[in-house]
C-alpha cells in the first residue's frame, strides 16, 4: 500500500498544547502537550483509524484538498504509512507452515542458516518490488 496523506485540523487547548481532528475521519481526535506530540499522537490515531475501517472492509475516505477546508484550526497534512505502522504495532510473531525440498532443507541446517529470519527478510524485499 502507498502512503496516504490527510489533512488534520491542530486547535490550541485552553489548559495548554493542542487537540487534533481530521475532517475526514469524525471518529479520529487527539491531543498533546505541545506540537511535536499532537503531531506524533495524530500519526497514531490516523493509523489506527484508518486500519480499523480496513479490518471492517470499509473504503477509506478520500482526503479533502488542503484548500477546500474551511473549519477553524491550523491545517497540517499527516501521512499514513502502511508497512511503517505494521512494523510499529503489530510485530506479534504468528507462526507459518511452508514446504521445501529436502536437499534445500539439509544445506541450510548444515549452514545454520535461521529459516524465520530468511523468510521475513524475502518477504519484505519482495513487498517492497511490489510496492514501487
Amino acid at each position: 500500500m502507498k502512503k496516504l496523506f490527510y489533512p488534520a485540523l491542530f486547535h490550541p487547548a485552553e489548559e495548554g498544547g493542542y487537540w487534533v481532528t481530521f475532517p475526514d475521519i469524525p471518529e479520529c481526535v487527539t491531543e498533546g502537550d505541545d506540537m511535536e506530540e499532537a503531531y506524533s499522537m495524530a500519526v497514531d490515531a490516523l493509523g489506527l483509524a484508518l486500519t480499523e475501517r480496513m479490518k471492517e472492509k470499509e473504503v477509506l475516505p478520500e482526503a479533502s484538498k488542503v484548500e477546500d477546508i474551511t473549519e477553524d484550526g491550523t491545517v497540517v497534512v499527516i501521512q499514513f504509512d502502511l508497512a511503517e505502522y505494521n512494523r510499529k504495532h503489530n510485530s506479534k510473531a504468528v507462526k507459518k507452515t511452508l514446504s521445501i525440498p529436502e536437499w534445500l532443507n539439509e544445506e541450510a541446517m548444515a549452514a545454520s542458516i535461521n529459516f524465520s529470519q530468511v523468510l521475513q527478510e524475502a518477504l519484505m524485499a519482495k513487498l517492497r518490488v511490489a510496492e514501487s
